[in-house]
């Protein structure tokens, strides 16, 4: 009787031990719950770059990666492509088309625009290679085929849809993506966007050739796209084609 008395009290001491080591452990701190990753829904408007591999965004910026190759035909893609298709005649401006020496290859490209774009205190410069992406996934070039030279030694060698690559296998647009303006779309449609974050439409606009543009090759009014008016480049068929002395805003980053 003595040993079951003994082992009684000493399972109740056991229990008074585990119980106050609980209100111990509940008293010292408040319930963890898992935090559930935050989503950041892209505008639509971006679902239109149908060339994108992906397009993401944290709330800052659009992150648009691509390959930088035309989803149409061109001369420039190696002889064994299937979307290689050669070409004569004329091209860009009713230039006798040259083809140069270099050959479409796919690139890695990530685009790292504004998602809310404001136009910039001081104006950058654009650079020479990418300044932007095409709905295609086509980078955008600026007015000059080198440091301040004009492009008039390039045009030759723009192919059908007045694109073409650079020696490192770099396909990209420095004018209108003509395929863009006549097959897939219009002249007066959103075409893409520079890496400041502001779009680009065609050399029309509300059936017309564009005019008043600033500049920096665009002006603000309403799109189809955005109803509440942007600011907005346009191409055109002259210089400076795409963008004049810079970007209107602050610009994000291309990487490839």
């Amino acid at each position: 009787m003595k040993i079951t008395n003994c082992i009684i009290t000493s399972i109740a001491a056991l229990a008074m031990v585990i119980v106050s080591c609980k209100k111990d452990a509940d008293s010292s701190g408040t319930t963890t719950t898992p935090t559930t990753p935050t989503t950041v829904t892209v505008p639509a408007v971006y679902s239109k770059i149908y060339g994108a591999t992906s397009i993401t965004s944290d709330g800052t910026y659009i992150t648009i990666k691509t390959t930088g190759t035309p989803d149409y035909k061109s001369v420039y893609y190696p002889t064994a492509n299937t979307l290689y298709e050669d070409f004569s005649g004329t091209t860009f401006g009713g230039t006798t088309f040259k083809k140069n020496p270099n050959s479409i290859a796919t690139q890695n490209y990530t685009f790292k625009i504004p998602v809310n774009p404001a136009v910039a205190s001081n104006h950058a410069a654009t650079p020479l290679g990418a300044m932007g992406v095409s709905l295609n996934g086509v980078p955008f070039y600026n007015q000059y085929a080198g440091p301040n030279q004009p492009l008039t030694n390039e045009i030759m060698s723009f192919d059908k849809y007045w694109g073409h690559p650079t020696a490192t296998s770099q396909y990209h647009y420095h004018v209108e993506p003509l395929y863009l303006t006549t097959v897939k779309s219009t002249k007066s449609a959103l075409l893409g966007f520079l890496l400041d974050g502001f779009p680009v439409y065609g050399p029309e606009e509300n059936g017309a050739a564009v005019t008043g543009l600033d500049a920096y090759h665009g002006h603000t009014s309403v799109t189809a796209d955005y109803p509440n008016g942007i600011y907005h480049y346009h191409v055109t068929n002259t210089d400076p084609y795409i963008n004049g002395n810079g970007y209107y805003g602050t610009p994000g980053t291309v990487t490839q």
